[in-house]
């Protein structure tokens, strides 16, 4: 029996930190398939989809400091406008005083139909804990 080890270009692409991230926030654009994007750089769907994942759990490569890309849409409600009240107006003398609406509601869409909703106090740790959590880590 005879064995040759053939030598020739390997044919598995090897991917920069930069070229995936560049090719997931490509995947990302409105308006834009993940299938259009594969394609266009010449991988395949699955391979996309494996990436985005990573880079949703910051686990795509590159120095330890891998960007998170994730959906944002961004939609203004107006807030109904409230008088401040004045302790000493005497208009408001004896009426109980009306709490103002709150502003800069986030609305975090989990997947699977859960979204999370919070104001712009919320603790940025506290918030983390709970989409570990939810996340099942």
């Amino acid at each position: 029996m005879r064995v040759e080890v053939l030598e020739g270009v390997e044919r598995r692409r090897r991917w920069s930190f930069e070229d995936k991230a560049r090719i997931v926030e490509a995947s990302y654009e409105a308006g834009v398939s993940v299938c259009s994007v594969a394609r266009r750089h010449g991988i395949a769907q699955g391979l996309l989809f494996t990436w985005r994942r990573q880079a949703r759990q910051g686990r795509l490569g590159g120095d330890g400091q891998a960007p998170v890309f994730v959906p944002v849409a961004i939609t203004l409600e107006p807030s109904p406008a409230v008088p401040a009240l004045q302790p000493d107006d005497p208009s408001v003398a004896g009426q109980p005083r009306r709490a103002r609406r709150k502003t800069g509601i986030m609305e975090i869409d989990l997947g699977g139909g859960r979204r999370l909703k919070v104001d712009r106090d919320v603790d940025a740790a506290a918030l983390r804990r709970v989409l570990d959590a939810l996340e099942g880590r």
